[in-house]
């Protein structure tokens, strides 16, 4: 209606003063409603010509959109395990830090598992003092084999050197009897060895394992038992939340709320401007909001980011085949901005709607004079038809709360 209104001042009100001053024409008689049209036919195609022109080119060149939301995230309230509310520590709407308790599950499963773990940890740990003392007894046993041995030797080597003396001393029954009994000795030297290494096998490698072992099943336990412990993961506000002793949760199907973090010092505005904007939007690029939540306010923008893909044409392979023609919307160009000065936005809510204007500009350019003549002054008029579009802005920035209020009746 703006653009009409400014093209019709340099097209039908000429023609019509023209008509009704110069050829003397006068209203209600040559000119009335039904020879409006005739009388006026050069004006109202001018009119018309130059208005879709105008409009073509400020909608082109400065893109506007009503699709645009101060996104945010959430954080899904869940356990890792699934279980029995045993206590509730937060309530609906309350603001938390970043690991503070926000509900328990019951864990006597979990605390039973940790008894159990800890009940085989002491009995390893108790085998590991017994297996010392078992190498000690093993140890003591070949020390006193390892004697014994020696005594048997020294006697069949005595007995020996008095053979060869005076072979009537010693009997060959008795040098047999004594070799047998070293023979005899050796063996239990060797016995008592093997017992040795078996004692230091068990004490150096198997209880070991078997303890690293329980140590793993008690720390899993211990960790089963932590997850029945729910805390918050970051900053934020709970909400959802109506959560009771004994609901029963699944990670699944059962959530118990929403925690909503806290927002960042720079705000990212997310928008949604039609595919065409896709040849003028670069990042970079000034731009202007007003939003529902903060009324009667222009907040000036930067665009940081533009989408390189369009997200409806996103396909998530499955066992048929897509026919694109039964993707209805086309979809649109998502850019994002923030707050050309700190704290631009701290004002608006989170989710809230608004209404986006990106502006072309070509100050640079024209400024650094590689541009001249035509082309120059087109470029002028499309930087300054971008007031049209910021002056539309205002209007709607000022009329927006009496639409929202009044008719459309919330």
């Amino acid at each position: 209606m703006l653009e009409i209104t400014l093209c019709s001042l340099v097209t039908i009100l000429p023609d019509f003063l023209y008509r009704r001053f110069v050829q003397g024409k006068r209203i209600g008689l040559e000119i009335t409603v039904f020879s409006v049209w005739y009388e006026l036919r050069w004006g109202i195609s001018a009119c018309a010509i130059l208005a879709l022109s105008l409009i073509t080119t400020i909608f082109y060149f400065h893109p506007s959109t009503t699709n645009v939301t101060l996104a945010f995230r959430t954080v899904t309230i869940l356990p890792e395990t699934s279980g029995r509310v045993s206590k509730v520590t937060a309530v609906n709407g309350q603001w938390i830090k970043a690991g503070d308790e926000i509900f328990r599950l019951d864990d006597s499963r979990q605390q039973a598992a940790l008894d159990t773990a800890r009940t085989i940890l002491g009995e390893i740990e108790a085998d590991i003092v017994l297996a010392e003392a078992s190498l000690e007894v093993s140890i003591a046993k070949v020390e006193s084999a390892q004697a014994s041995l020696r005594q048997s030797e020294l006697e069949l080597a005595r007995s020996l050197e008095l053979q060869k003396r005076n072979s009537g001393v010693v009997t060959e029954q008795e040098i047999d009897r004594q070799t047998a009994l070293v023979d005899t000795r050796k063996a239990s030297l060797k016995a008592a060895q093997a017992g040795q290494k078996e004692s230091e096998a068990r004490l150096d490698e198997q209880l070991p394992a078997k303890r690293i072992n329980a140590l793993a099943a008690l720390h899993q336990a211990e960790v089963e038992q932590s997850l029945t412990i729910v805390y918050a993961g970051t900053d934020g506000t709970i909400l959802q939340f109506l959560l009771k002793v004994g609901d029963y949760i699944n990670p699944i199907l059962r959530p118990a709320g929403i925690l909503v973090p806290d927002r960042k010092e720079f705000d990212r505005v997310q928008a949604g401007f039609n595919q065409i904007s896709a040849q003028v939007i670069k990042s970079g690029m000034l731009a202007e909001i007003t939003c529902i939540s903060h009324p009667f306010t222009i907040i000036p923008m930067v665009v940081v980011f533009e989408q390189s893909v369009i997200a409806a044409g996103a396909i998530r392979p499955s066992d048929q085949l897509v026919d694109i023609g039964q993707r209805a919307e086309p979809g649109t160009l998502t850019v994002a901005m923030e707050p050309l000065y700190a704290g631009g936005i701290d004002k608006v809510l989170q989710g809230s709607k608004c209404i986006a204007n990106v502006y072309t500009s070509n100050h640079e350019l024209l400024a650094s004079g590689e541009v001249s003549g035509s082309k120059a002054v087109l470029l002028h008029a499309i930087d300054a038809v971008g007031l049209v579009h910021a002056l539309i802005l205002r209007l709607q920035a000022m009329f927006l709360p009496v639409q929202t209020l009044v008719f459309s009746g919330h």
